[in-house]
């Protein structure tokens, strides 16, 4: 039996079907320009391909193991508190706020205020969001020094401003012999020189990501010294706060030297901090007159921040006044890194040995992928470095990332020979990759 449809239904139904066509080919809807110009970040092509060829992921920074079982206690305590699954105060809640003053008013030296100079933040990538929509105005200049964190690049586009870069430099030799972090350094006459009357805030990121430098107080002085004399804000992120290594005894903070407490907000992380980045608790810590504004764009942003968490971190706070906690985590991640770095050590790749955080750069200038390789072609428009860690990922089994993203283009070359890999990874998972990464022995020129 035929179906039969009339000539004027067939012109109809073919009207419909190539005009449906046109709708779902045509690009009806433009994108706004704070967005049309991003390209496809690292983390959507390595974390994809290490998944793929079931490399062991030491590019991303976060942790394959819990908080503390105290705080994850305490997480699932709040749960069943009936005023923990509702809105918090936007400013933060105040357990929390008052557990960060007790934890840090000895750090900055200055008696904390819970209620005017702390504000809880969606976690600290949100921190430093909020700060830019409190401060930049269209064509505000933010200086950043390379190798940035790649949000800080997006969070000030997309509130008008313009990132300035100075980059941090290696020791001219790091392609020969392992460095120490605090060997990179900065160039104070090349900061002074970016500086212009639109500049507004300078960053600062210490302990620093992906190089594990720890600025010490002298290099502070001079940073805030500039930030002085043409009346900058600084804005410091310190995630990775509560991880620096010996022979580091204290931690430099730029907010407790000087005057520079009146011109600085200090960014915090309770993720980083408890391993617990899926939470998104972070902080921000500063004088009134400038944490407003933060608070300001945060409460116009998310609000407020989720209950549960900002109580677990506040008992992890807590216990950490009375307990060894983060002398213990430190224990521990120098375990990791010693891992880690012992495979380099073996296969005689220079390094740069991380002061602070969880990452370690390592010189690939000696090793040679077969040089018919095939790339994908979507690489060639990055840096070299991205096919370096491409090859490490799907040949060698263990995925790392290439620098050259926190880097402007003109500055890709200072990465080109640099491959970022995390050791925040429980040690069977390290001892594995170190396996793998012996495997490179064969590639390495002599």
């Amino acid at each position: 039996m035929f179906l039969r449809v009339s000539s004027r239904r067939l012109v109809g139904l073919n009207r419909f079907f190539h005009s449906t066509s046109n709708l779902m080919s045509a690009p009806r809807f433009t994108p706004a320009s704070r967005v049309a110009s991003f390209d496809t970040d690292v983390w959507s092509i390595f974390t994809p391909l290490a998944a793929e060829t079931k490399a062991i992921n030491l590019g991303q920074g976060f942790m394959n193991f819990g908080p503390p079982a105290f705080v994850q206690e305490a997480a699932k305590h709040a749960i069943d508190q009936v005023e923990s699954n509702q809105y918090s105060h936007p400013r933060g809640r105040i357990r929390l706020r008052n557990a960060l003053a007790a934890s840090y008013s000895p750090e900055f030296g200055r008696e904390l205020n819970p209620e005017t100079e702390i504000i809880v933040t969606a976690g600290a990538n949100e921190a430093i969001f909020a700060t830019f929509a409190g401060f930049l105005d269209e064509g505000s200049e933010v200086i950043c020094m390379e190798p940035f964190f790649d949000q800080y690049i997006p969070n000030i586009t997309m509130n008008g401003g313009k990132p300035v870069y100075v980059p941090l430099r290696a020791p001219a030799d790091s392609s020969e012999r392992t460095v120490s972090s605090h060997e990179w350094r900065l160039d104070i006459d090349e900061l002074r020189s970016k500086i212009t009357s639109k500049t507004k805030i300078i960053i600062i990121n210490t302990p620093h990501n992906p190089i594990g430098k720890v600025f010490d107080e002298e290099e502070l002085m001079a940073i805030g010294k500039v930030a002085e004399e043409h009346d900058l804000i600084i804005l410091t992120d310190e995630v990775y706060d509560r991880l620096y290594y010996p022979p580091l005894k204290k931690f430099p903070r730029i907010a407790s030297l000087a005057n520079f407490w009146e011109r600085t907000i200090t960014v915090g992380s309770g993720g980083k901090s408890f391993a617990a980045t899926g939470w998104r608790v972070g902080w921000l810590i500063g004088p009134e007159h400038l944490v407003k504004y933060s608070f300001a764009a945060q409460t116009r942003v998310v609000f407020c921040v989720n209950s549960p968490c900002q109580e677990a971190i506040a008992a992890g706070l807590e216990a950490s006044l009375v307990k060894p906690i983060f002398q213990e985590q430190t224990d521990e991640y120098l375990k990791k890194r010693g891992i880690l770095s012992a495979v380099f050590d073996k296969l005689k790749l220079p390094y740069t040995v991380p002061e602070g955080a969880y990452f370690i750069l390592v010189n690939t200038a000696k090793i040679s992928y077969p040089k018919d390789y095939k790339f994908p072609e979507l690489l060639d428009s990055r840096g070299e470095d991205f096919k370096m860690c491409y090859w490490l990922t799907k040949e060698i089994g263990v995925c790392s990332i290439p620098p050259s993203e926190f880097y402007v283009k003109e500055h890709w070359p200072l990465a080109k020979d640099f491959a970022r890999f995390a050791f925040c990874k429980t040690d069977d998972v390290l001892n594995e990759a170190v396996k793998r990464l012996e495997k490179l022995e064969q590639y390495i020129k002599k």
